[in-house]
């Protein structure tokens, strides 16, 4: 009988490395909260119409990697439905706005999700058909402010924060504008004339996009197909005197607070519902796949799928990705324990779990030895596991002065009881 393995593209995520995933999902908790952004819990799969009419038909994610499947009726007053899983949370994040009527508070709604996503495309580093993300919208009716540019420069500027605080060093912001819906048709248009004459030099998916969506040209990443794409129609030629001014606006308030960016006019992104801003965090770390992140503006998407006028902006980053960096950095937030408690002997066993019980209590982690293990064997576990060992021996025990040894700087020293929290915290 055969071992079963996960599926392809699917991974299971284990100790010590969930250790970093919990520090990353925290990281955000933490700073999504100081921005007053509330958690969403959206289904895992969702009708199938709202990511064709959401997300749209012509888009990659739909036309290729989505998991989809027809439920049966269980009664005959039910009806059978397309059903898929979800392959982004954005659209999701909106069916609930208008489901819940939330426009009606009249107030932004500001909301983050973290959870699995879906994608049947290639396995590859820091792409997997099961990923993750960390995401946030803010959406809301216009007399609430929600298409103001100073919504787009706080979101980014809460994301610099948030990979500052990660421990990320080095990210690189990239914008664009893609213009309002009234924009779009000349600037398709322009794209749609330029490519008639080159489609046939570029890739098979380039060749059917320059006739079903021209704007997905831009996303192409064959190496080939990038001289042709440079030669190609700017958008920003084609942007309206207020799609400049909105532009020019979430500019200026970068850098009024100091968040750096460049100006990509290349820049689309991958869906059909972006307007206006979108944007990319980059990381020099991940290879040629080199987004650590990506969003923008959607401030048509809830008419869309049958809603009010509720103009948003929001993004998703990609939690494997994140990890990967942070591990690339050789962060070690996660990977150990503050301490290993070594009871040497089984007689200190009790007087062990005591003392991990008062050093977890002081908001400390903490792992338990057994006494049945030989000191060499203690220290060679603690090695792994922790960044110093508490031996607790029999005279340990008696005088309340405990041996530490801290492995990375290979110091062992004695400690008074009273003081072992203290020195633990210390680097």
């Amino acid at each position: 009988m055969s071992t079963l393995k996960a599926v392809r593209g699917t991974r299971d995520l284990l100790p010590p490395e969930t250790g970093l995933w919990n520090f990353v999902e925290e990281t955000a908790r933490r700073v999504f909260a100081r921005y007053n952004f509330w958690e969403i819990r959206t289904p895992i799969f969702e009708e199938t119409q709202l990511f064709t009419r959401g997300v749209g038909e012509e888009t990659d994610i739909v036309s290729k990697e989505m998991y989809t499947w027809e439920d049966r009726a269980r009664a005959q007053s039910e009806k059978s439905q397309s059903l898929t899983l979800r392959p982004e949370n954005t659209a999701g994040v909106v069916r609930a706005y208008i489901e819940h009527k939330l426009g009606e508070t009249g107030l932004l709604q500001k909301l983050y999700y973290i959870g699995p996503q879906f994608r049947r495309e290639r396995p590859q580093k820091g792409r997997y058909r099961q990923f993750y993300q960390i995401g946030a919208e803010v959406i809301g009716p216009p007399s609430a402010g929600s298409e103001s540019p100073l919504r787009d420069a706080e979101v980014l500027e809460m994301l610099a924060t948030l990979l500052d605080e990660l421990g990320i060093h080095g990210w690189k912001l990239v914008l664009n504008s893609v213009g309002s819906s009234s924009d779009r048709p000349r600037y398709v248009a322009a794209l749609r004339e330029a490519l008639q004459d080159k489609a046939l030099q570029m890739c098979v998916d380039c060749q059917r996009r320059a006739e079903t969506n021209p704007l997905r040209v831009l996303d192409c990443k064959v190496p080939e197909d990038q001289p042709i794409i440079e030669s190609l129609p700017k958008i920003a030629d084609y942007l309206d005197e207020d799609s400049r001014a909105h532009f020019a606006a979430v500019c200026a308030a970068l850098d009024a607070c100091g968040v750096k960016y460049e100006v990509n006019p290349r820049l689309v992104r991958g869906l059909d519902y972006y307007t206006r801003t979108t944007f990319e965090f980059t990381h020099g770390g991940l290879g040629a796949q080199n987004a650590l992140l990506g969003g923008g503006r959607y401030d048509g998407l809830s008419e869309v799928i049958g809603g009010p006028k509720a103009p948003g902006i929001g993004f998703a980053m990609g939690e494997d990705r994140l990890v990967l960096t942070l591990q690339a950095q050789a962060a070690q937030h996660g990977k150990l324990a503050d301490a290993y408690v070594a009871p040497v002997g089984e007689a200190q066993n009790a007087a062990a779990l005591d003392l991990a019980r008062e050093l977890r209590r002081a908001g400390l982690q903490v792992e338990l030895g057994d006494g049945s293990f030989r000191v060499k064997k203690s220290f060679e576990i603690g090695n792994k596991l922790a960044r110093k060992i508490v031996l607790l021996g029999e005279d340990e025990v008696k005088s309340g002065i405990l041996t530490v040894k801290d492995f990375a700087k290979g110091e062992q020293v004695k400690v008074a009881r009273a003081e072992l929290v203290t020195v633990l915290r210390q680097g």
